[in-house]
């Protein structure tokens, strides 16, 4: 193979603005190549393994947690939402330093950590909202926060509206009491 059919000049100009473009036309240039120009088409081949290369490798220094680091914690951040949570705790559950996990967790969630806990535990009440028929005092405190005033806050300011006009909003026919029968006249 000669050095420069894998040189970055030897590439597509377009390739760094629209991969999945530039690797379209390479794969084209191949087709073509394979009847008229064997070697064109190899040529055309090692610039398109270059370039699928290069984009894996650029994707990939994004920063970010590895795909098992962000299972881990998403998993023990679900199993832990009754309780506080420190970002140590998350740090350690993926090996990191708490400065590299923070970083690293907003790269892979697209939020602060405290912002996906915040998310998940606004969840978790809206589901024991719908399927239980606990208080929202009790609610809150099961989902880790504070008191039924902070979910209240929490839940205005992420979804716009209080607890309990959500919750009657919409409740479903599954958690509603039956009605009563009917009394017969004695």
């Amino acid at each position: 193979m000669e050095k420069d059919e894998t040189s970055l000049a030897a590439l597509p100009a377009d390739a760094s603005c629209d991969p999945a473009g530039a690797a379209a036309a390479l794969i084209e240039d191949v087709r073509r190549g394979l009847v008229r120009d064997p070697a064109a088409a190899r040529a055309a081949a090692v610039r398109l393994v270059t370039l699928l290369t290069l984009s894996g490798v650029a994707e990939g220094t994004r920063g970010g947690l590895a795909p098992w680091q962000k299972r881990r914690v998403d998993r023990y951040l679900r199993r832990s939402l009754h309780r506080p949570l420190r970002i140590e705790e998350l740090a350690e559950q993926a090996a990191l330093s708490i400065s590299h996990f923070a970083r690293a967790f907003k790269d892979s969630f697209g939020t602060t950590p405290h912002g996906y806990i915040i998310r998940l535990r606004l969840e978790q009440a809206q589901r024991l909202m719908l399927t239980t028929r606990d208080p929202l005092s009790q609610i809150a405190l099961a989902c880790g926060l504070a008191s039924q005033s902070h979910l209240s806050k929490l839940f205005r300011r992420w979804l716009g509206e209080t607890p309990s006009a959500w919750r009657r909003r919409n409740q479903t026919g599954a958690v509603t009491p039956p009605l009563p029968s009917p009394r017969s006249p004695s």
